[in-house]
């Protein structure tokens, strides 16, 4: 099934017992037994069944399904946020003593995560200079376990090589792991281009409408887990906690997914909720759409800013003069994500007073949400972050990040609009009521500046 159709299928048919086409929500704690024998195979993992929602829930369970279908992997497994997906999948794969390379441009919690809490736990994280694969390589040595990158970085915008990150992981015998929470498997599958694990949080595009946390992560099912055992050696011995279960042994290509849950989920508890389940399901299903009318605000959003006289720079990977633009090619098919970052001229200052002056646009840390949404990265989601890492995660004092929704593009613009000329004082850029010249889709009227968007 091709993605649009894996949305709204993928994982399930229809419920046995009822018939029901819409995914039951299965509110309970624990699953009845049908003897000693019966309970003793599902915990020795011998038998295919729920024994306790912490573990499984047949309403995550589909969820899981649909999102390893999306991404192109072997299996997934959902967790209560994308901060405790990125939490599980590293703590799968790191140890005291061990390392782990990422690149510098992180969402500011996932920075917190690497740069404070692993380190305390003995795991260090060595942040390379860029995202270039050169400079992630430089910072391998024999006691690296993985790399980690955001497919599309948060707030920062820049576009990660992945198959070159692959490659250079590959050469040293550790898996690549994408965060893809921004690009989502509609405008890329990082499993495609070689990435080995891909996490998300649901919370943003995925669900898309800003009601439910979640998080996923996806197993790829092709790192030979026991060909670099020396390196990983908790999926091919024997596990003391899991009565010397060993996991390349029982789950084969899912052997990363199978620790994980048995692991991190049984002993951790970053459970995910069937009604969170059951809501981010819904969300799913209109993924698709909802991707084609954000990536084609996001792109008319950037050129009104681009030409706006109080905007002082735009970052958005869709235009020619990018850094990332032939990326996006490469990677996006020219697509361009609605996360987009700009500067307000007048600096901080003139940056705050436009914030305060929006009215439609919610002022808040989320994205990916139907609505559109602003965010300050240096006051809010990087606030703990010196300059130095600021501006290395490509957060500048004055930058406004914007998440553009789904509404008519019109009113973003006029909302964007009116703060600019207030926060600056600048005169409008257009002088007399304006009305659109098609209306069946942006695209039909979105072109190369201002004055094509619309007429007096």
């Amino acid at each position: 099934m091709r993605p649009e159709t894996i949305a709204i299928h993928g994982g399930f048919d229809a419920d046995p017992a009822t018939k029901s086409v819409a995914v039951p929500i299965h509110q309970t704690v624990a699953y009845a037994f049908d003897s000693a024998d019966h309970a003793a195979a599902l915990f020795n993992l011998e038998a295919d069944g729920f024994r306790y929602s912490r573990i499984s829930n047949p309403t995550v369970a589909v969820l899981e399904e649909r999102v390893a279908a999306l991404e192109g992997g072997a299996q997934a497994i959902c967790v209560s946020s994308g901060q405790a997906a990125v939490h599980c999948a590293v703590l799968n794969l790191i140890q005291q003593g061990m390392n782990l390379v990422s690149v510098p441009m992180l969402y500011g919690t996932t920075h917190t995560l690497f740069a404070h809490m692993l380190p305390s736990l003995g795991a260090a994280v060595r942040f390379a200079e860029s995202d270039q694969p050169a400079d992630i390589e430089r910072m391998i040595d024999g006691n690296t376990r993985a790399v980690y990158c955001e497919s599309i970085g948060n707030p920062a915008g820049n576009i990660c090589d992945v198959a070159a990150l692959a490659r250079v992981a590959h050469r040293h015998g550790i898996p690549l792991v994408v965060d893809n929470t921004v690009a989502t498997p509609i405008l890329l599958r990082p499993i495609d281009y070689g990435a080995d694990i891909v996490v998300h949080s649901l919370t943003k595009f995925m669900g898309g409408h800003g009601t439910t946390l979640g998080g996923a992560i996806v197993d790829s099912g092709r790192f030979d887990w026991k060909e670099h055992a020396e390196r990983f050696p908790m999926f091919s011995q024997p596990d003391p906690s899991y009565h010397g279960l060993v996991y390349t042994d029982h789950f084969k290509e899912a052997a990363y997914i199978g620790r994980c849950r048995s692991v991190f989920l049984r002993v951790g508890g970053s459970v995910l909720s069937p009604l969170s389940a059951f809501l981010l399901l819904q969300g799913i299903e209109t993924l698709p759409l909802r991707v084609e009318r954000h990536v084609e605000n996001g792109k008319a959003v950037a050129e009104f800013l681009r030409n706006h006289p109080s905007v002082d720079w735009v970052e958005y990977a869709g235009f020619p003069e990018s850094p990332y633009f032939g990326l996006a090619q490469q990677y996006l098919a020219g697509r361009a994500s609605s996360v987009l970052t700009f500067g307000v001229k007048g600096g901080f200052e003139a940056g705050k007073r436009f914030y305060d002056e929006l009215k439609l646009i919610k002022r808040l840390v989320n994205i990916g949400d139907a609505k559109s949404l602003a965010c300050h990265p240096a006051s809010t989601t990087h606030r703990q972050m010196s300059p130095e890492e600021q501006r290395k995660a490509g957060v500048r004092p004055e930058m406004i990040r914007l998440s553009v929704g789904i509404e008519h593009v019109l009113d973003i613009t006029d909302d964007l609009g009116q703060a600019l000329e207030r926060a600056s004082g600048a005169t409008a850029i257009r002088e007399a009521p304006l009305e659109l010249v098609n209306t069946p889709s942006n695209s039909e009227y979105f072109h190369e500046s201002n004055h094509h968007f619309y007429k007096p």
